[in-house]
């Protein structure tokens, strides 16, 4: 028993030994104190919302020149590449048979108009017949008719452009002959030149006529060009669930070419005084979104609802006003109702 009172008396004096309990140390630390957060007021800006799509350039319009009738070329009118005018002579076959023919036939639509002039007056004279002078009148109206078939004959040797464009390469040479439906050349309007691409479906709503488009292409790194959509398919895709849309694109130094591969970029919304702020502000509240507030140095949980989102902001159309300043960094560490003192505040203080 001594031996057993003693090594109590021993243990006793060792821990009064080891020093005091610190009972600041106990008390919950810093009930009172701010917590360090970075904070930003709201912004006030633009904000524009755009919807990516993939396209091809197509020319405004577009044909390869072939002739009607076979023969053979005796003149070309366009050079390749060259710029084209509306009515400017593309080619000529020969037309010497053609116009022999129309020759012909114009010759003999004289005769049968003098013979029917003649049968009209010895009609109305009483000296001639009914049927003299109808006979007359259809061979008259026939040859009439073939002079005008002639008259297209001729018309056939020339191939004409049939509106302002630039012209492709030139497949044939003079003295080639060709038979009906050959290629000669190709024929491009392309200022506008369009752009064919298409959306998916539930991007309808947000589609319309007149809509501004922006578009790049790879061939021409860090050039953009803008236009407008000027036509929407009535038909949804039913395999990719995409409707096909059609923009014009402004193209008079004729940089962009048909067949590009080509980057667009849709308007589909846009807020000129949009209040904004940084995405990493908002924080999740079950299934409602919310910020932080710093009003009178205390945090303030505020519900939001959120708009567009463009490039690291979010658009807060119910919960904020223009005047507020939200928390951006730190919100973990704060709750409804706590202290907060901006991180740069801290800093000067401690300087």
């Amino acid at each position: 028993m001594p031996r057993l009172i003693a090594f109590f008396v021993a243990l006793a004096t060792a821990c009064f030994a080891g020093g005091t309990v610190d009972t600041a140390l106990a008390q919950p630390r810093g009930a009172n104190s701010a917590v360090a957060v970075d904070v930003k007021p709201v912004t006030v800006q633009s904000l524009v919302e755009t919807l990516p799509a993939v396209g091809s350039l197509r020319a405004n319009q577009s044909i390869i020149a072939r002739p009607e009738i076979a023969g053979l070329i005796t003149k070309i009118g366009v050079d390749d590449g060259s710029e084209v005018k509306q009515g400017q002579l593309l080619f000529a076959l020969d037309a010497s048979i053609p116009e022999a023919e129309l020759a012909q036939a114009q010759a003999a639509l004289r005769l049968s108009m003098r013979t029917y002039n003649r049968a009209e007056q010895l009609y109305q004279s009483g000296a001639g017949t009914v049927s003299t002078r109808d006979q007359a009148q259809a061979t008259m109206e026939a040859d009439r008719a073939a002079a005008e078939l002639a008259k297209a004959r001729v018309l056939q040797t020339k191939i004409i452009a049939p509106f302002d464009g630039i012209a492709g390469l030139r497949q044939v040479d003079v003295g080639d002959y060709v038979k009906a439906g050959d290629d000669l050349i190709s024929l491009d309007e392309i200022d506008p030149i369009k752009i064919d691409f298409s959306v998916p479906e539930r991007f309808l709503r947000f589609l319309h006529p007149g809509q501004q488009v922006t578009l790049t292409v790879d061939a021409l790194p860090g050039d953009t060009f803008n236009g407008e959509i000027y036509a929407i398919s009535p038909r949804v895709n039913p395999d990719g669930r995409s409707i096909a849309i059609r923009a014009s694109i402004p193209n008079p130094d004729h940089r962009l070419k048909p067949g590009l591969f080509a980057r667009v970029e849709i308007v589909t919304q846009h807020k000129d005084k949009a209040i904004t702020v940084p995405e990493e502000s908002i924080v999740a509240q079950g299934d409602d979104l919310a910020v932080y507030r710093v009003v009178n140095g205390r945090a303030v949980l505020t519900k939001v609802k959120v708009g567009l989102r463009r490039f690291g902001l979010a658009e807060i159309v119910e919960g904020l006003s223009a005047n507020d300043v939200v928390i951006t960094g730190g919100t973990m560490k704060v709750r409804d109702g706590v202290p907060v003192k901006a991180v740069s505040d801290t800093e000067q203080a401690g300087g």
